[in-house]
C-alpha cells in the first residue's frame, strides 16, 4: 500500500512513493518490478529523495536489486534526509526490482525517480525544469508518467513555456512526446514574455504564467500543418455523421445542424447527432492519405445550447469500411481522449505516433446535454515512396482468433507509422519548429538561384552608381550655374561681358552718341530709346559702379580690325547706306539683359548747383571735351581711392545751366569734389 504515482512503459517509467510530495505515511510498502526488452539493460534516477534516516536504514529505506524474484541480487539500499545521489544507479540484466519501505517517522516525502534503458544516457526526471540547465539548447530524454498532479506547467505553443514549468510535462502538453511511451525533446531557450496563456491538451492543463526572465520551445519535426476543415480546403461532400440534429424554433423555422457545420472557428452552430448514444461519430474524407497529427475540437460554441463532447475514440481507414481504432503502441486497448469541459474552449490531442490515413473518424463516448462539436485536423502531407518489405513474424500463441487479429492491426499501424513524411500543408503552429526532409530537395535550386540573384542585383547597383557619378561630373563640368547645352552660346554673349579684358588702369574713351542722330529726338525720348533700343552686345549697367558705364561701342567692330575698348567713335564716322549685319538694334520688345539706369542729378543735393557735368556726347563738332575730375580713369570695382558712390544727372536738353543746343549726358560724378570748369 506504499505505492504512488506510477507508469511503466517499454522503454522508461516513473515511480514515487506514496503520497508525495507530501509526508509519506507509516508503515507502508510498495515493490515495482521492471522489464525491458532482453539484451538491454536498466538505469535508475532520483528527481527526489527525502527518507528518514533516523534508525540508519532500518525500518525506513528504498533498496534496488538486480534481477526479479527470489534469485535477485541487492545493488544498494538507501535513505536519508535531502539526500543528493548523483549519477545513475545501473543494472546488470533488463530487470530490475525497486523496494520501499517506511517505518514509524514524522517526516520526509519519499522519493521519485525515473528509468529508462541504458542507451538514453540523457536521462532526465519529470521534476526537472529549463532553469535547471544552462545551455541555450539542448536534448534530453523524457521518460513516460511525467502527467504528474503535483507539477505545474505555464504556457502554451506557439508562444513557448515559463522556465518555471517541468520539460517534461511541457512536452507532453505540447504534443512532443507521449506520457504513456515518453521520448526524445529538443529544447530551445528564449528571453521570456510577461504573461503565459493557460490551455488543455494532452490530458495536461497548462497555467496562466506570470513574467518570467526565459521561456522554452521544443523543435519537431514541422508536422502540425491545419488540414483544411477551418480553411474549407475540405469540401462539405466530404464531411458526413451518422445522424443530424433537426428541430424547430419558436418561429416554425427548422434548424439543421449539419456535419459542415463542424468547422473549427466557423460562426452558427455546430455539428450535433439527432441521438446521443456511443454509435455516432463524424467523419472526414481527406481526398487522399495524409499524415495526421494532433486534432483540436470545441463544443457548440453557442452560448443558449450548453453542448460539447467530453471524451471520444478515433477510428480511421483506407477505404471508409474497414475501420481500425487508435491505440498506442505497447497498450493493449483502446485511446480514449480527453474532450472539452465547457463549449468554448480550444481542447488539442496529439497522436504520438501519427496516423497515416485517408478517413478520419470521431466517436463520441461522453458528452454534456448533446453531442455536439467542431473540429480541426493537424498533419501534413504524407509521401509513402519506396515502402519497405514488410516480414510478418509469426503471431505468438494465443487462446482465440480474435487477439490474433488486434496482434495483426497493432503491427501493421506500427509499420505504416514508420514510414517517412513529406512537407505540411500549411505553416506549422509550434514556435522554433524545423523543416521536414523534402524541403532538402530544394536546397541544391536554391544553392544556383540564390548567387545568381546576388550577382544581377549587384550589377544593377553598380550601374546605377556609375550613372550618378557621370551625372555628377557631368554637372561640374557645366558649372554650378551653367544652363543646357543648348542655351550655353547665347548665355555666353551676354555672360563673357562681365569678364576683366583690360586693365582698370588703361583710360577708355567714353561711349559717344552724336547729337545729330538724336536732336530729333524730345527729350523725354532719349532715355527710352537708349532702354529699349539697346544693341546686342551692350552690357547692363551694375549697382552705380563707376567702371561699368564706360563701354565698348554698342556695335559689333568691322570685320579685320582690332577690337579694343579705345575704338574710334562710330558715330562721328561719316552716314553709311549699308549697314553691317551687327550694326542693327535689338527689337523694340525689350532689352535683353539689363537696363540702363537713369538718375535725376538736378535736385541731388550733393551736387552744387553751379558746377557744370561732364558729358559723356560731344558737343556739335569733332574735337570731345577732355574729362575732368578727381576721377577720371576708369577704376575697378575694389578702388578705394574715390568714394563708391556714383551719381547720374538727367540730359542737360531740359532748362538748366548750358547751351540749350547741347543735348548731353553726364558721366557719373564722385562724391564731393572741387567745382571743376568746363574747358572751351
Amino acid at each position: 500500500d506504499g505505492c504512488g504515482h506510477t507508469v511503466l512503459g517499454p522503454e522508461s517509467g516513473t515511480l514515487a512513493s506514496i503520497n508525495y510530495p507530501w509526508t509519506s505515511p507509516n508503515s507502508t510498502v510498495c515493490e515495482w518490478e521492471i522489464r525491458v526488452k532482453p539484451g538491454q539493460r536498466v538505469q535508475l534516477k532520483f528527481g527526489d529523495f527525502d527518507i528518514d534516516d533516523s534508525d540508519s536504514c532500518h525500518s525506513s529505506y528504498l533498496r534496488v536489486h538486480n534481477g526479479i524474484g527470489p534469485n535477485r541480487t541487492e545493488i544498494g539500499k538507501y535513505c536519508g534526509y535531502g539526500f543528493q545521489m548523483d549519477g545513475l544507479i545501473t543494472s546488470k540484466s533488463n530487470e530490475v526490482t525497486v523496494q520501499f519501505m517506511s517505518g514509524i517517522h514524522t517526516s520526509g516525502r519519499g522519493f521519485l525517480a525515473a528509468y529508462s534503458t541504458t542507451d538514453k544516457s540523457d536521462l532526465i526526471t519529470c521534476l526537472d525544469n529549463a532553469s535547471h540547465f544552462s545551455e541555450p539548447e539542448f536534448n534530453k530524454y523524457c521518460p513516460a508518467g511525467c502527467v504528474i498532479p503535483f507539477a505545474d506547467i505555464s504556457g502554451t505553443i506557439p508562444h513557448g513555456y515559463r522556465d518555471s514549468s517541468s520539460l517534461c510535462m511541457a512536452g507532453v502538453h505540447a504534443g512532443v512526446v507521449s506520457d504513456t511511451l515518453g521520448g526524445q525533446i529538443n529544447v530551445v531557450i528564449s528571453k521570456g514574455i510577461p504573461y503565459y496563456e493557460g490551455s488543455l491538451a494532452n490530458n495536461v492543463t497548462s497555467k496562466v504564467g506570470p513574467l518570467s526572465t526565459s521561456l522554452f520551445t521544443f523543435k519537431t519535426s514541422g508536422c502540425y500543418g491545419t488540414l483544411g476543415m477551418e480553411s474549407g480546403v475540405i469540401p462539405d461532400s466530404h464531411i458526413t455523421s451518422s445522424s443530424i440534429l433537426e428541430w424547430p424554433n419558436q418561429t416554425g423555422q427548422v434548424n439543421i445542424w449539419k456535419p459542415e457545420n463542424a468547422r473549427l472557428k466557423r460562426t452558427g452552430p455546430p455539428w450535433a447527432a439527432f441521438i446521443s448514444d456511443e454509435h455516432q461519430w463524424l467523419q472526414i474524407d481527406l481526398n487522399k492519405e495524409k499524415k495526421i497529427t494532433g486534432i483540436i475540437t470545441t463544443g457548440s460554441t453557442l452560448a443558449e445550447h450548453y453542448y460539447y463532447v467530453s471524451a471520444y475514440r478515433i477510428l480511421y481507414s483506407d477505404d471508409a469500411q474497414k475501420w481500425t481504432v487508435y491505440r498506442e503502441p505497447g497498450m493493449g486497448k483502446d485511446k480514449i481522449f480527453q474532450g472539452n469541459t465547457e463549449l468554448y474552449q480550444e481542447v488539442r490531442n496529439n497522436f504520438i505516433p501519427p496516423i497515416i490515413a485517408r478517413f478520419f473518424r470521431i466517436n463520441p463516448l461522453k458528452w454534456h446535454q448533446k453531442i455536439a462539436m467542431k473540429v480541426e485536423l493537424l498533419g501534413c502531407q504524407f509521401s509513402l515512396g519506396r515502402a519497405p518489405k514488410i516480414t510478418l513474424p509469426p503471431p505468438p500463441q494465443k487462446k482465440n482468433d480474435e487477439k490474433n487479429v488486434d496482434f495483426m492491426d497493432d503491427f501493421i499501424h506500427s509499420v505504416k507509422t514508420s514510414l517517412q513524411t513529406d512537407k505540411t500543408t500549411f505553416t506549422p503552429e509550434i514556435k522554433n519548429t524545423t523543416v521536414t526532409p523534402s524541403v532538402t530537395k530544394d536546397v541544391a535550386l536554391a544553392a544556383v538561384l540564390v548567387p545568381v540573384l546576388v550577382m544581377v542585383f549587384t550589377t544593377l547597383i553598380l550601374i546605377l552608381v556609375c550613372a550618378w557619378h557621370w551625372r555628377n561630373r557631368k554637372k561640374k563640368s557645366e558649372g554650378t550655374y551653367d544652363l543646357p547645352y543648348w542655351d550655353r552660346a547665347g548665355w555666353w554673349k551676354g555672360m563673357k561681358q562681365f569678364f576683366p579684358t583690360k586693365s582698370s588702369e588703361q583710360e577708355e574713351t567714353p561711349v559717344r552718341y552724336s547729337s545729330s542722330e538724336i536732336s530729333h529726338l524730345r527729350p523725354r525720348e532719349v532715355p527710352a530709346m537708349l532702354q529699349t533700343e539697346s544693341g546686342e552686345y551692350a552690357q547692363p549697367l551694375v549697382g552705380g559702379i563707376v567702371g561699368t558705364l564706360h563701354q565698348r561701342s554698342t556695335f559689333k567692330p568691322e570685320e579685320g580690325k582690332e577690337s579694343s575698348y579705345a575704338d574710334l567713335d562710330p558715330y562721328n564716322s561719316p552716314m553709311q547706306e549699308v549697314y553691317h549685319a551687327y550694326a542693327e538694334p535689338l527689337p523694340v520688345t525689350g532689352p535683353e539683359y539689363a537696363t540702363p539706369i537713369i538718375v535725376d542729378m538736378s535736385s541731388h543735393p550733393s551736387t552744387p548747383l553751379g558746377a557744370p557735368s561732364i558729358s559723356t556726347f560731344k558737343a556739335a563738332g569733332n574735337q570731345a571735351p577732355p574729362l575732368v575730375g578727381m576721377c577720371n580713369k576708369l577704376l575697378s570695382r575694389t578702388d578705394s581711392a574715390c568714394s563708391a558712390q556714383a551719381l547720374y544727372d538727367i540730359p542737360k536738353g531740359q532748362p538748366g545751366p548750358g547751351s540749350a543746343d547741347q543735348l548731353v549726358y553726364q558721366v557719373p560724378q564722385r562724391g564731393a569734389h572741387p567745382t571743376v570748369s568746363k574747358d572751351e
